[in-house]
């Protein structure tokens, strides 16, 4: 069976047991939505890197530290450490994320698609770019529910435990974010009609 088709568990596995290409694989599996995730939440390309490669010492370690216990979880648990290596950075720095638009790392640029006309392409394109800056445009605690549900496929449950809050007020955020998301795309609808 090729590394590509274990699962995560299998790949933490052989990991553990000396092979590097165990983690190499699950790093290649998920470096582009641990990589966004972060990027999204501190809007620097550098400091998303740093962020990066330190959340993935702490994976080693955990890892050859035989600590890791998250059955079937490893994509949420890395999440996790990367999320609270964001919130310490900001602690350090003692100020809070400030809502940029920015034209850096593009999310999109990891999902591939055949066959389709240079109009389509400009089209998905532009409504991504579109779709990111609104995004930019939510609150911070919205926003970072809305990352960390779609880009880091973390659970509701596992958002509440990261952010200190409770699962109610996890999904009333996402709920908010939403709406809001909503509200800009139709007021932007709106402005092209009218336009």
């Amino acid at each position: 069976m090729k590394l590509e088709q274990r699962t995560d568990q299998e790949l933490i596995r052989l990991y553990v047991s000396g092979d590097e290409r165990g983690l190499e694989t699950l790093i290649d599996r998920y470096k582009s939505k641990i990589y966004t995730s972060i990027y999204l939440l501190v809007k620097d390309e550098y400091l998303a890197e740093d962020i990066f490669q330190d959340t993935f010492i702490k994976v080693i370690n955990t890892l050859r530290g035989g600590r890791y216990n998250e059955e079937g979880k490893f994509l949420p648990w890395v999440m996790r450490i990367a999320h609270n290596l964001v919130i310490d950075y900001y602690r350090k720095e003692r100020r809070t994320p400030v809502v940029v638009n920015s034209e850096g790392f593009d999310i999109f640029d990891v999902l591939h698609f055949a066959d389709e006309s240079v109009e389509t392409r400009m089209i998905r394109e532009q409504t991504y770019k579109d779709l990111r800056k609104m995004i930019q445009l939510l609150p911070d605690d919205q926003k970072e529910v809305l990352i960390m549900r779609h880009y880091g496929e973390m659970s509701f449950k596992e958002i509440a435990d990261v952010t200190q809050v409770s699962i109610n007020t996890a999904l009333g955020r996402m709920r908010y974010a939403l709406n809001n998301l909503r509200k800009m795309m139709y007021g932007k609808e709106l402005a092209l009609k009218i336009g």
